[in-house]
């Protein structure tokens, strides 16, 4: 065809068809991508706002006891101890009986020289036998006074006299005799007895020691203690005071033996709270028999507890200490943070029993993140979360 001759209509309506399709691909690929991006924009959001959710681990209280024992402090002591004082004044005359002698009930152990109490023993002596005298000679006046009265020799005022005179001298021979009596018990106390079997524990005087009568006047002159049964006392403190019974078991552990432990048992409580400590002492009664274990000797005491329900415990990590008190944080049913406020009742390092504040049943956060909020949303993983959620590694940023 020339270049003068007219195009044809055909190839005209050709073209602005093929400008049409053009047209509407175009549009079409513009519409996808703009939906594309939209998409993709609206998954990068949801995807950011879920990261933001934070992701916490969670535990349930363990509802087993820990530990069932409770590990004190305690002091061993003689189960019977007697300082023994002088009754009598005077000098240490001789002693029999050194610390860590055993001695029987009876013993003498020590001998004190009285001659002030000698003298008075005399002194009493000589006036019993003048009181007694005279009470013979009241009595001898008065009988023959008797026999004149039939010759009314005497008035019956004379005999009366007479009587009254001898229950006086009688009166007075008793009480010379009753002083007597206590003097010689005195003298008996120059020597000084064991009051019953065990051992020299203490001795403080010596031969020629001055002694003075009583007891507020210095230490005692020598201690006694039955050492073949030991008291153990024990101050628990108040919360523990229910859970430890009368006739429970302990276990005895001595610095001196690293080795070997020792069985005692819960005798008696004071059943009071001491004020300055906030504790109750408890006595433990412990056999010493074969005589290894010494009187005011230091004791690790080991008591077991019975308690009706087993605490509730939780990780140290858990707790929660700033201006709102000591609290938890656990996950309620909806995945939000509800804080708790609780008490502790033994703190065991790594594990924390608690006393209240807590349920069984409750989701406790193991490591709570700065910054939660009561009403947070979280997001629970590993073994407390419900199902198996993906972990925050496992989700991907969609791809741009």
């Amino acid at each position: 065809m020339s270049p003068t001759e007219p195009r044809s209509p055909v190839s005209h309506r050709k073209l602005g068809i093929f400008g049409v399709v053009a047209l509407v691909a175009a549009g079409l690929i513009v519409g996808t991508g703009i939906r594309a991006r939209e998409e993709q924009g609206s998954k990068l959001k949801e995807w950011t706002d879920d990261q933001a959710v934070p992701s916490v681990a969670v535990t349930q209280p363990n509802a087993k006891a820990l530990n069932s024992t409770i590990d004190l402090p305690g002091r061993l002591e003689a189960y019977y101890r007697a300082p023994i004082f002088a009754r009598v004044p005077g000098y240490l005359k001789s002693w029999s009986a050194d610390i860590g002698a055993r001695v029987k009930a009876g013993q003498v152990i020590a001998e004190i020289e009285a001659p002030d109490l000698d003298q008075q023993l005399l002194q009493a002596r000589a006036d019993l036998a003048s009181q007694q005298s005279s009470a013979k000679l009241s009595e001898a006046t008065l009988n023959r006074r008797k026999t004149l009265v039939a010759s009314n020799f005497v008035s019956a005022q004379e005999i009366d006299e007479r009587t009254a005179d001898l229950s006086n001298k009688n009166a007075a021979v008793r009480s010379g005799q009753a002083n007597v009596e206590r003097l010689e018990a005195l003298a008996g106390y120059k020597k000084i007895t064991a009051p019953f079997d065990g051992v020299v524990t203490a001795r403080d005087t010596d031969v020629g020691a001055l002694i003075n009568a009583g007891g507020g006047s210095g230490p005692a002159m020598f201690v006694v203690s039955d050492i073949t049964k030991l008291r153990v006392y024990v101050n628990v403190p108040q919360n523990y005071v229910p859970a430890i019974k009368i006739g429970a078991k302990a276990t005895i552990a001595l610095p001196e033996y690293p080795n070997r432990t020792f069985q005692a048992t819960v005798e008696a409580s004071s059943q009071a709270v001491d004020v300055a400590s906030g504790t109750t002492r408890m006595q433990l009664g412990l056999d010493n028999s074969s005589g290894e274990l010494m009187p005011g000797g230091y004791a690790s005491v080991k008591l077991n507890l019975q308690r009706d329900s087993a605490p509730l415990s939780i990780p140290a990590s858990a707790l929660i200490f700033n201006g709102s008190g000591l609290r938890v944080a656990t996950v309620g049913p909806d995945d939000k943070v509800l804080f708790k406020t609780v008490t502790i009742a033994r703190d065991l390092g790594r594990e924390i029993e608690l006393a209240s504040g807590i349920a069984a049943d409750d989701r406790v956060i193991t490591a709570p993140p700065d910054g939660l909020s009561d009403g947070d949303a979280v997001r629970v993983v590993g073994a407390g979360a419900k199902g198996k959620p993906a972990t925050a590694s496992e989700k991907q940023a969609p791809k741009s």
